[in-house]
């Protein structure tokens, strides 16, 4: 049984204000053309909300993710805490920030993430590059 500890952070700049970045956080049809491209997705966007979903890992395992709103500042900040579960097995709890920031007509998108990652079923590598696709993702949804 392990417990592995890993902080990481991302930037992105976006060619949009930060009321259109925000937005594509906050709608759940949006959201899901970026951040879900197979599986199910669920988003109650507020605080004290929850988002979920529901996909298959390259090896088929069932992965379920489960994500609690905490903070929502308007067009500025989203904080959420996340677990990951492949199969029955709890993977991962992380806490999730993410900060825009206006920079001249765009955004400065800063997300930082806290995780536990547990018993080696996911690596903190594995999630530093799939939040950094689905950032990019984001950016070409913005167009």
């Amino acid at each position: 049984m392990t417990v592995l500890h890993s902080t990481f952070s991302l930037e992105r700049t976006y060619p949009v204000p930060p009321e259109r970045v925000f937005a594509a956080w906050a709608d759940p049809a949006a959201k899901r053309r970026w951040f879900v491209p197979d599986g199910t997705h669920g988003l109650d966007f507020r605080v004290g909300g929850t988002e979920t979903v529901d996909a298959r890992g390259p090896d088929g395992t069932p992965l379920n993710v489960v994500s609690t709103y905490h903070d929502i500042v308007p067009d500025r900040r989203i904080v959420y805490a996340t677990t990951l579960s492949g199969g029955k097995a709890l993977a991962t709890v992380s806490v999730t920030t993410v900060e825009l920031h206006a920079e001249g007509g765009g955004t400065r998108l800063v997300l930082t993430e806290q995780g536990t990652f547990l018993d080696g079923a996911e690596k903190p590598e594995w999630r530093e590059q799939g939040t950094g696709d689905w950032l990019d993702r984001l950016g070409e949804a913005l167009g």
